[in-house]
């Protein structure tokens, strides 16, 4: 990142005679937050520390200590730690814990829009954070995607809780235009009446998971005043319209369901809002798990999401004292810009309920409230009086998406203001070009301020896994991993590789693609299973022929057969299924019936003849000879000795 901006005076200071300054993270309108060593713990932390002038006012320093001991209290992994407070010589400051990381606004600016049940695990973060300082009376007041954290690990953490209260009580002249709010996500009901419940922090939760969910804030004008009319009276609208994607045929679209949801959460009466973060939850959850579903199109949810809450027992109010004329202002102009690579964001202007406070004010009338404040508004722009239109303190971002960065410099400090770079990928945009900034043109600065722009260095290259050879789920986890996508998958029938085995990859392993660049794969299906033949009763030359050339190894046996002719196949194993090639196929041939040797029993006794032939594997039949004299002798066979006879033939002997 390159870096203009003045010399900072707490750089290389100790704070309170514990807390090193090392370097400025963020500079917003109220403080300006640091990184620090903390010399007692030997450890890193971050140090919000209010600007010149605030510390001069007994009744704030001792309400911004109460205040800061209320926050100190929050103790949940997705808030950020209050660690210590103190005032070095009429600065009050807050130790906070150090998250090394990045803000849900660096997010939305490089990555939305975001897929819905993304947006939704996000939100349900920040739901968590509030639900404790909602279960502790603690209003934030100030939710917005600055003060969203996320950290190296992925874990989201809000911050600023507990300062709101103390920043009220000072007048605009004492603070100097200090933010009570931000506009853009501010509730109508604190425009308009000056007061904050559990539904306000509802409000800005749900703007901001529109803006999750569209990459853009619902309501804009060219001034804060504009912005801050349309939240009082218009509605926000449904994130789908942003969209170009349609649910019927994505699922990373924005389903109605979801569509309801941010309207319920960001309705203008915030009696028809969910009560609280808690209940707010449990529709997020609901939303989420459809999702995961796969379920786009739910009637039952969406109409559950757009009924009215009013009938729901909110959370006991936390009303805040009703706002001056000049507090007033202070909601209609946008928080101070900071340096958009940022650990811990510029200071915010949460609410913090005391005991006495429970008791709701009578309500002004909202359209009382409004019309004062804008004629307010008007009585100080005629005058030339007030802040706000001070001259020479206010200066307009200019416009500087598609400049070079040297020109967006120039154009910077042509307009009195430091600007800061970052750098990020970007598909369509060039290098060297700016992407964005933040503040957005037409958006004022004081002069001391700084405009964060983000400096495009092309599109983002990925190198293409390995994936031959391995197995096609793994994959497709790898190229998923790599930021790119599988594209079509052919599936081939091949000898060698089991099925669901990658043959090849449209994409050389190693070589530089963009994004989400589709990836085609060729999968083998496993060796082509083949119908065996049946080959019994043909010639078994032939047979073991025709197998062969079908891939089949042919395992040839012989042996006789009474039945079967020389030379055909008696039987076949296996038969009627399907092999693959290389498997074996068994073939019994015929070698014709065995022959045996006539033995000679002529002139033997019947007893010894009929045995020596049995024996031999024939079957006797016995006939009386012409001179038959019943002497037991045999006269002759037929057929005769020492003929070739197949084993297991008939013999006649002739008796004597």
């Amino acid at each position: 990142m390159t870096t203009t901006s003045v010399s900072d005076p707490l750089l290389e200071t100790v704070l309170g005679g514990r807390y090193a300054i090392t370097r400025r993270i963020a500079r917003g309108g109220m403080a300006t937050v640091y990184e620090a060593t903390d010399r007692r713990l030997s450890r890193t932390v971050a140090v919000k520390v209010m600007h010149e002038g605030l510390g001069d006012d007994d009744d704030f320093a001792g309400r911004f200590d109460r205040e800061a001991r209320s926050a100190a209290r929050l103790n949940h992994p997705n808030i950020v730690s209050v660690f210590d407070r103190g005032n070095d010589d009429g600065r009050p400051y807050i130790v906070m814990e150090y998250v090394p990381g990045i803000t849900m606004r660096r997010v939305i600016s490089r990555q939305a829009p975001i897929v819905p049940i993304r947006a939704l695990s996000m939100i349900e973060d920040v739901l968590l954070a509030l639900i404790a300082a909602h279960d502790s009376n603690l209003v934030h007041r100030d939710i917005k995607p600055e003060n969203v954290l996320i950290d190296e690990r992925g874990e989201v953490k809000v911050a600023d809780f507990g300062l709101a209260r103390a920043i009220t009580t000072q007048s605009a002249t004492a603070t100097q235009g200090l933010l009570i709010g931000t506009v853009s996500y501010l509730p109508p009901e604190l425009v308009t009446e000056g007061r904050a419940t559990t539904r306000s922090d509802v409000y800005s939760t749900g703007v901001v998971l529109y803006e999750l969910l569209t990459g853009v804030k619902p309501h804009t004008g060219d001034s804060p005043i504009q912005v801050a009319y349309a939240h009082v009276h218009n509605d926000i609208p449904a994130p789908s319209e942003k969209s170009s994607l349609s649910w019927r045929v994505s699922r990373d679209a924005i389903p109605p369901y979801v569509d309801a949801l941010v309207r319920a959460a960001t309705r203008r009466d915030p009696q028809e809002r969910p009560a609280d973060a808690r209940e707010l939850l449990r529709m997020v959850r609901r939303a989420k798990r459809s999702l995961a579903a796969g379920v786009m199109n739910d009637p039952g949810l969406t109409a559950d999401f757009q009924r009215r809450f009013s009938t729901t027992p909110p959370l006991p109010a936390t009303p805040v004292s009703p706002l001056s004329p000049e507090e007033r202002t202070q909601f209609l102009d946008d928080e101070a810009t900071h340096d958009g690579s940022t650990r811990i964001e510029p200071p915010v202007t949460p609410d913090v309920v005391e005991p006495a406070e429970l008791a709701e004010p009578e309500r002004p009338k909202r359209w009382r409230g409004v019309l004062a404040t804008l004629l307010m508004l008007a009585l100080l722009a005629g005058l030339g009086a007030g802040w706000w239109v001070t001259e020479g303190r206010w200066h307009d971002v200019p416009d500087m998406v598609s400049l070079t960065q040297p020109d967006a410099t120039e154009a910077a400090e042509d307009a009195g203001l430091t600007i800061t770079f970052s750098e990020a990928h970007h598909e369509d945009v060039p290098a060297g070009t700016i992407i964005s900034t933040e503040p957005t043109a037409g958006e004022r600065l004081l002069a001391d301020q700084e405009v964060h722009a983000v400096v495009s260095i092309g599109p983002e290259m990925f190198g293409v896994p390995e994936v031959v050879g391995g197995n096609v789920d793994d994959a497709r986890t790898a190229i998923e991993d790599a930021n790119l996508r599988v594209g079509n998958i052919t599936e081939q029938w091949d000898e060698t590789s089991p099925m669901g085995t990658v043959l090849e990859s449209s994409i050389s392993p190693g070589q530089e693609v963009r994004r989400n660049t589709a990836i085609d794969l060729t999968v083998s299906k496993g060796p082509e299973p083949i119908q065996v033949p049946t080959t019994v009763g043909g010639v078994g030359t032939d047979a073991q022929t025709q197998l062969e050339n079908l891939g089949f190894h042919v395992a040839v046996s012989q042996e006789h057969s009474t039945d079967v002719p020389e030379g055909q196949v008696i039987r076949q194993s296996p038969t009627d299924t399907t092999l693959h090639r290389g498997d074996t196929v068994e073939i019994v041939t015929s070698l014709g019936p065995e022959m045996v040797t006539m033995p000679n029993v002529t002139a033997k006794k019947v007893e010894e003849a009929e045995k020596t032939l049995t024996e031999a594997g024939f079957t006797i039949k016995k006939e009386k000879s012409e001179s038959y004299l019943d002497l037991g002798f045999v006269a002759r066979t037929d057929p005769v000795a020492g003929t070739k006879v197949p084993k297991g033939s008939e013999i006649t002997i002739w008796l004597v």
